[in-house]
C-alpha cells in the first residue's frame, strides 16, 4: 500500500484572501483585471469574472493576484465552503481564500477534490469554535489526507476529474432536454397536434384561418376553453399535530410537488382515521396543488398522482383537483398544462401574499385551461411523455454517477485502497 500522512493544508500551499476595492471609485470596476466574489465560487472552475478592475484600483485595496491553477474557497455566507479551481490569473474580494499548492507537495486538482470532499468536516468546525463564518487559519490548519508521491496524487485526481466530466456531460443533457420540452410546451399549448396528419399544426401568422381569438390568445379553431371549475372539483388537505407525523398512512406534503408525477416511495406518513382516509384519500389521475408556499414562485406547483397500492392523503398546504371526466380531460395532459410557464404566470397573478404566498380553491376554480379534443389531448401527452422518459433516464444515470462518485472520494482520498475507473464512467468518456 502507498504511503499517506496528515497535513494541515497550509502546509502544503500558500494561503491569502483577497480585498474590495473602495465602491465610492466607480472607475475602479472598469478595468481589465478578473475581480472574483464569493458568489462566483459556486462554480466549479472559474475562467472568467463579473466585474474587472483597474490596476490603480489592485493598488489601493487588499485585492491580491492569484495565479491559475489555484483553488478558491468561498468563506462567507450561504456559500461557505464552496470550492472551486481557478483557470486564469486573476484577484478576489476578502470573501475568498486562495490556496496556492506547492507543486512538490501537492497537485491542485487532488487539492480542490480533498478540500471539496471534506467541506462538511471544515464548517463543522467553524460552527464548534463559535464562528459565523471560515477563516483562514482555521482551514489553513486542517489537516488533509496526502500521499507522499505527487504522482499518485494525480492519478486518483484524475479518476476523479473523469467522473466530474462524465457527470457534467450528463448535467448538460438533461439541460438540453428540458428546453426542448420548454420548446414543446410552448407549441403543444398553443397549436396544438392536426389528428388528421399527426403533425404540429402551422403557427397563427402562417396559417391565420385555423386559429380563433380568445381569452387565451389565438388558440385553434377546433379547441374550447373550460374554467377549472367546471371540469373538476378542489378539496384542501388534512391538519394535524406535530405528534400525528411520522407513522400511519402516506401523505403528500409541499415538497413531494415538485416531481411532475408523484413518487410514492418517498412519502412520509401521518396518522388518521378511517373517515379522514376517507375524505382525504387520493385516487389515479387526481392532481395535487402545493396551496401555501414561504416561496413566491412555490405556490401553485403540482404533481399527478397514479394508482398505488396503499392508501394515499394529503396536507392541509395542498389542494387536490379531480377531473370530473377523465375521458374527455386526460389527467396528465392537464397534469402538463398546469407546469406550462403561462398557466403558472395566470395562476401567480390571481394568489395572494401574507407571510407566505397562497392560492386558495375559488382562485383556481376561475382560471381558465384549454380543451382540445380528447384524441388531440392523448396526441399531445404521448409527446410529452417521450421527452419526460428520455429526462428521467438521464437523471437515473446521473444519480448512478454521482453515487459511483462519492464512493470513489471517500476511497481514494482516504487512502484506504486504490480504485481503477468505474466501467460506466469510462466507456462514457470514450464516447
Amino acid at each position: 500500500m502507498s504511503k499517506w500522512r496528515k497535513e494541515p493544508i497550509g502546509k502544503l500551499a500558500e494561503t491569502y484572501s483577497g480585498g474590495t476595492p473602495s465602491r465610492a471609485r466607480d472607475d475602479y470596476f472598469k478595468g481589465i483585471i478578473p475581480w472574483i466574489s464569493s458568489g462566483e465560487v459556486n462554480f466549479p472552475n472559474i475562467s472568467d469574472t463579473k466585474e474587472k478592475i483597474t490596476q490603480e484600483a489592485l493598488e489601493n485595496s487588499s485585492a491580491r493576484w492569484i495565479p491559475k491553477n489555484s483553488v478558491l474557497v468561498a468563506m462567507y455566507g450561504a456559500t461557505a465552503g464552496v470550492v472551486s479551481k481557478l483557470l486564469i490569473d486573476a484577484t478576489s474580494n476578502q470573501a475568498v481564500l486562495a490556496l496556492i499548492p506547492k507543486k512538490q507537495l501537492i497537485d491542485v486538482d487532488f487539492l480542490y477534490h480533498q478540500v471539496k470532499e471534506n467541506k462538511q468536516a471544515i464548517l463543522y468546525l467553524a460552527q464548534g469554535s463559535g464562528q459565523p463564518n471560515l477563516s483562514k487559519d482555521l482551514i489553513a490548519n486542517f489537516e488533509i489526507n496526502v500521499p507522499y508521491s505527487v504522482m499518485e496524487q494525480q492519478k486518483i485526481a484524475q479518476i476523479l476529474n473523469t467522473a466530474d466530466t462524465v457527470i457534467e456531460k450528463t448535467q448538460t443533457t438533461i439541460a438540453k432536454y428540458k428546453a426542448i420540452k420548454q420548446g414543446m410546451l410552448n407549441d403543444l399549448f398553443t397549436r396544438g397536434i392536426d389528428v388528421k396528419t399527426g403533425k404540429l399544426r402551422p403557427k397563427q401568422e402562417d396559417a391565420p384561418e385555423l386559429y380563433k381569438e380568445s381569452e387565451l390568445g389565438w388558440i385553434p379553431k377546433e379547441w374550447d376553453m373550460k374554467k377549472l371549475g367546471c371540469i373538476g372539483e378542489f378539496k384542501n388537505g388534512v391538519n394535524k399535530d406535530k405528534l400525528s407525523f411520522g407513522h400511519g398512512t402516506l401523505f403528500v406534503n409541499i415538497g413531494d410537488a415538485y416531481h411532475e408525477v408523484l413518487d410514492c416511495s418517498t412519502l412520509d406518513r401521518v396518522l388518521v382515521n378511517n373517515s379522514e382516509i376517507q375524505q382525504y384519500s387520493l385516487i389515479n389521475g387526481d392532481i395535487i396543488f402545493v396551496r401555501s408556499s414561504v416561496k413566491p414562485d412555490g405556490v401553485g406547483y403540482n404533481t399527478l398522482f397514479l394508482d398505488f397500492n396503499q392508501d394515499v392523503v394529503f396536507c392541509g398546504f395542498m389542494i387536490r383537483f379531480r377531473l370530473n371526466d377523465k375521458l374527455k380531460y386526460n389527467p396528465e395532459f392537464y397534469n402538463s398544462y398546469f407546469r406550462y410557464i403561462e398557466f403558472r404566470r395566470r395562476l401567480l397573478c390571481v394568489s395572494t401574499v401574507s407571510a407566505n404566498t397562497n392560492v386558495n380553491q375559488v382562485a383556481l376554480s376561475g382560471l381558465l385551461a384549454i380543451k382540445p379534443s380528447d384524441k388531440e389531448q392523448l396526441e399531445i401527452t404521448k409527446r410529452l411523455t417521450t421527452i419526460n422518459k428520455k429526462i428521467e433516464t438521464e437523471q437515473t444515470y446521473l444519480l448512478k454517477l454521482q453515487q459511483i462518485k462519492s464512493g470513489l472520494m471517500a476511497d481514494l482520498l482516504s487512502g484506504r485502497k486504490i480504485v481503477s475507473v468505474p466501467a460506466a464512467i469510462a466507456m462514457q468518456t470514450e464516447n
